[in-house]
């Protein structure tokens, strides 16, 4: 999917070791440290077993001279077939027919969550043509399992679906949204996140999980940067500040509707320079008390001052400067590599 794959995996992951399963998980991208992205038998990857990984990558994989995620993706399958488990979750990143994670044969089962235009340079410009790109993940005989889309990306899914022999769970059409499935994550995209996580899992026998148990995990599962209130730390200085991950205008409608149920913040953004700047802020900007803009560190990203002289908001050199005498309520958002800048900060 485009948005919510990451909190999927966190809910399949929390209700299949709710369940008593050992669990692989590789998920992208990381917040603060690597290690984040490759999750052997339910404990980040240490640094040692990580280093070795990924000289035995890079030695078997010179004369190809692989991609930093074919190199990661790599060191992530060869960690958990080394590692007994059941089973293994894996986020597609960018796309799905071409990415490098496409390469299993016949998983359990397989979803699509929440599509919208992001990444075009990449997966092209309309949602029909997203929707082929992430549809390529279908196998056959494995269940896909679908959100409800717009009719144009249903379409699509379905066709290359049968095109390969994959059969589609489609919600609305074979299933529905079950608003019992809360988590301890916020929001009403969460709630279909979960949804999605259970229908997966119902779609295949292999590794049974009760309700029950899936429920427990929903009340347990975390995610970082998704509308999650820091701790008191260097950053926050024990002033209230949310973070969220609201890094594109689905992420950003998300987001605006928490707010609408939360209460207005006053928000420090820092917007990717291949994202949608003007939507992103027009669509936070009703609960908005304020805006700050600010850089994202080591990566191209939209100038503050041209930010701020367009949205009536203000500048800022950094983070931290951003948030100097800022009252509360306070908000980070607008990028998930400024979100693991604001964790790192805040210790």
């Amino acid at each position: 999917g485009t948005n919510g794959k990451g909190s999927t995996c966190a809910f399949l992951r929390a209700g299949l070791e709710a369940s008593g399963r050992t669990v692989h998980a590789f998920t992208s991208p990381h917040l603060v440290r690597f290690n984040e992205r490759i999750r052997i038998a339910g404990k980040l990857i240490e640094d040692d077993a990580l280093g070795r990984l990924l000289a035995e990558v890079l030695d078997a994989s010179a004369e190809i001279e692989p991609s930093f995620f074919e190199v990661t993706t790599a060191a992530a399958f060869l960690a958990s077939a080394q590692t007994p488990a059941h089973p293994a979750i894996i986020e597609v990143g960018l796309g799905g027919r071409l990415h490098a994670t496409n390469v299993i044969d016949r998983p359990l089962a397989c979803g699509i969550g929440a599509l919208g235009i992001d990444h075009q340079q990449f997966l092209g410009a309309s949602l029909a043509e997203i929707a082929a790109e992430k549809a390529g993940i279908a196998k056959a005989g494995v269940p896909l399992v679908v959100l409800a889309q717009p009719s144009e990306a249903e379409a699509v899914i379905q066709l290359f679906a049968d095109e390969h022999g994959a059969p589609v769970r489609l919600e609305g059409r074979d299933w529905t949204i079950d608003p019992s499935l809360r988590s301890s994550l916020l929001g009403a995209h969460q709630v279909r996140n979960a949804n999605l996580a259970w229908q997966m899992l119902q779609s295949q026998d292999r590794v049974p999980v009760g309700r029950a148990s899936f429920l427990s995990g929903l009340t347990s599962a975390q995610w970082p940067a998704r509308f999650q209130e820091l701790a008191a730390g260097p950053l926050t200085g024990g002033v209230e500040t949310w973070l969220d991950g609201a890094h594109n205008l689905e992420a950003a409608k998300a987001l605006a509707e928490l707010l609408a149920d939360h209460g207005p913040k006053h928000i420090v953004l820092g917007i990717l320079a291949n994202k949608d700047a003007n939507a992103i802020v027009a669509t936070l900007a009703p609960h908005a008390l304020s805006f700050t803009f600010v850089p994202v560190p080591d990566h191209a990203h939209h100038d503050p001052a041209e930010l701020s002289a367009s949205s009536g908001g203000r500048p800022a050199h950094s983070l931290e400067e951003g948030l100097r005498e800022l009252p509360p309520p306070r908000l980070i958002a607008g990028s998930l590599y400024l979100a693991g800048e604001a964790l790192a900060a805040n210790d």
